[in-house]
């Protein structure tokens, strides 16, 4: 008889700091360890790379790992499904306690060594392993681990199986199910229906859109909404800025596109624009044209945006950092008055970007566009659609697993409890084959 416990870290109260350990008797995956990026904003001035991780835990901005003590075991991998920072923020806090390596596809490992460099409190000096989608990786002689292709909005997303002598578990957080991405292959369907007809004991899946209803759209559906208001309206040589996730790739390859189509120069401004697509250029996810400009630093952006001032804003498209409003990004920073970049009336800056659902988020965002609509700009608003599956997607997802039990994971009670509504459709009890975990607590799964 094989125990399988299921120990919700991190990310079953909340939406961020996601961590999960899964034991398989007495060795133990971790999956994930990230950031929870609103408790860390809420203070000002605040530098994580400086601070302990102890402090961070009481701030609730990491997981709470400190209950790994007492689950008895040990940690033989730490894996790590995409380069989020709510998912893989925390490894330079936390990885150092674990004798084991970080696993993770090329994209995914690259920003983590990123994060681990820029890290200034703990020495991570774990070993850091590369696997593509597709492949598998022996663990221990009764475990092995197998990433399966699937889409969010960033590259390189996998969805992470554990297979043990009595079946798999498969951790499903986070995905979309888009049969047309405009970046990557599609989920690996037949993969999946296979993993399904060989037996799941147990499915731990995000809950963000679970109360949506209906299928996510593919990411097509965005690339189609920004062609859309880039190059297919009046007024075209006004000043345009895109503000977008600087982690979605693909969205800033289409946006890139698009520049050349409207015969301007693409820059992409702010250091998180920098590092995640000058990594995928430099990794061959992307090809960029031989005019992108890419700034980093604060003073390179000043200095660019003067240049753009001074030759017409009609030649360029500034694609920047800062859509929720956070403090020191570029476009709040344009808001503001802080660059050289004057906003006149009828300037267009279109949000490829939802507001994330947290009332500092959503004040911030309220600041911001007031600030920007005072200074005259006209606001697009929401030209994006989501990287996370919505309810009909779940259910499909559902189907093609069967697993024996369900955990909902990443998200708040309230996602939760959507989701649970519709596995309780599919035909799973709760507290029997399904079940709702809160951060701390440990599920035990008994397999013959």
């Amino acid at each position: 008889m094989t125990e399988i416990g299921i120990i919700a870290v991190g990310g079953y109260n909340e939406m961020g700091r996601n961590m999960t350990a899964i034991r398989i008797d007495e060795d133990i995956i971790i999956v994930d360890m990230g950031l929870r990026l609103d408790r860390v904003q809420i203070h000002e001035d605040v530098e994580t790379d400086k601070m302990h991780s102890l402090e961070l835990i009481e701030m609730g901005a990491i997981p709470d790992d400190t209950i790994m003590k007492e689950v008895n075991g040990n940690v033989r991998a730490i894996v790590c499904t995409h380069g989020h920072l709510d998912h893989i923020g925390a490894i330079p806090k936390l990885a150092h306690r674990y004798t084991a390596p970080i696993i993770g596809t090329p994209y995914t490992t690259t920003l983590i060594k990123h994060q681990i460099e820029s890290e200034r409190k703990f020495g991570v000096k774990n070993n850091i392993v590369s696997l593509d989608a597709g492949e598998s990786l022996e663990i221990t002689k009764e475990i092995s681990i197998e990433f399966v292709n699937t889409q969010h909005s960033i590259i390189d997303t996998i969805f992470l199986v554990i297979h043990t002598v009595s079946g798999s578990i498969v951790y499903a957080c986070d995905f979309k199910l888009d049969r047309t991405p405009t970046l990557g292959e599609a989920p690996d369907f037949n993969r999946l229906k296979e993993l399904g007809e060989e037996g799941v004991i147990a499915l731990i899946t995000e809950s963000t859109n679970a109360g949506r209803n209906g299928k996510a759209p593919s990411e097509m559906i965005a690339h189609s909404m920004l062609r859309d208001v880039l190059l297919e309206t009046e007024e075209s040589d006004v000043g345009m800025i895109v503000t977008t996730f600087a982690s979605h790739v693909a969205r800033v390859n289409s946006i890139v596109k698009f520049a050349q189509e409207m015969g301007r120069i693409p820059v992409l401004m702010g250091s998180s624009m920098e590092r995640y697509i000058a990594t995928a250029h430099q990794m061959g996810y992307i090809e960029l044209p031989e005019n992108v400009e890419i700034y980093g630093n604060r003073r390179e952006i000043d200095k660019a945006f003067a240049r753009i001032m001074e030759k017409g804003k009609n030649k360029y498209l500034p694609v920047v950092t800062g859509h929720q409003g956070e403090p020191g990004a570029v476009l709040g920073r344009i808001a503001a008055g802080e660059t050289p970049f004057k906003i006149d009336r009828g300037d267009r800056i279109i949000f490829s970007a939802n507001i994330i659902p947290n009332p500092m988020t959503q004040a911030n965002r309220y600041a911001l566009e007031t600030k920007l609509k005072m200074r005259g700009a006209r606001i697009y608003d929401n030209v994006h659609v989501s990287g996370h599956a919505y309810r009909e997607d779940h259910w499909e997802l559902l189907r093609m697993l069967k697993p024996e039990h369900v955990i909902p994971a990443h998200g708040t009670i309230q996602m939760h409890s959507e989701y649970i509504q519709m596995a309780e459709d599919a035909g799973y009890v709760l507290g029997d084959t399904l079940h709702l975990l809160r951060n701390g607590e440990e599920l035990y799964i008994d397999e013959e």
